[in-house]
């Protein structure tokens, strides 16, 4: 689905996309503008576990700390999450409860409608879901200066609401709500080239 949307999307503007996969568990802190320093644009997608969770770390913190375009979507999103509290708000081990049910900084947590579920499955939080975006920002242009859209998803963990104040005042922002729950589906750095996180999966409209 990400492949398929990527090539539409550089149709649908004119540019060829070249795509170059990398396998995350091969990248580090040390190699990664080894592997990295090429592209043009980087994106983490989701997933499910821990296994490459360290390899798409360093891919977010390569990306920031380089300014090159990143995009990040679920599981994705939650790295960069993770990635901005680990190295910008000095909260070392920060996590998602996913990876590590004892992390001292969970800011990435299970929905709170989950915690008391012990089978998995269609338990999840499936399916399309409206999200009131901030206007100018760059998630907010690239919907066509929408404030409300509807996008797809499929995960158990989200972004811990404890932790948002702290974020807001560092540099990440919250631009995508949800307007019922006020779970946060969308985070972006206003002052880097392009640097956005996604909770839902808009490859799959």
């Amino acid at each position: 689905s990400l492949h398929e949307a990527l090539v539409q999307g550089g149709i649908a503007n004119n540019v060829a996309v070249n795509l170059h996969y990398v396998a995350c568990e091969e990248i580090a802190e040390a190699n990664a503008k080894n592997i990295l320093g090429k592209l043009d644009g980087i994106l983490v997608p989701g997933g499910f576990g821990e296994r490459g969770v360290d390899g798409k770390i360093a891919a977010v913190t390569y990306a920031r700390e380089n300014r090159v375009p990143f995009f990040g979507s679920c599981l994705g999103m939650q790295c960069a999450v993770i990635e901005y509290a680990r190295n910008v708000l000095n909260m070392p081990n920060a996590n998602s409860r996913e990876m590590d049910r004892s992390t001292p900084y969970p800011v990435i947590d299970l929905m709170e409608n989950q915690k008391n579920v012990t089978e998995k499955g269609g338990t999840m939080r499936l399916g399309s879901y409206d999200c009131k975006l901030v206007p100018g920002t760059k998630v907010y242009e690239a919907y066509h200066n929408n404030t409300m859209i509807k996008e797809r998803h499929r995960h158990r963990y989200e972004f811990n609401n404890d932790y948002l104040e702290a974020y807001e005042k560092s540099g990440m922002k919250a631009v995508g709500t949800n307007p019922e729950t006020g779970l946060v589906e969308i985070v972006e750095i206003p002052n880097h080239k392009w640097f956005v996180g996604v909770q839902f999966h808009p490859e799959y409209k």
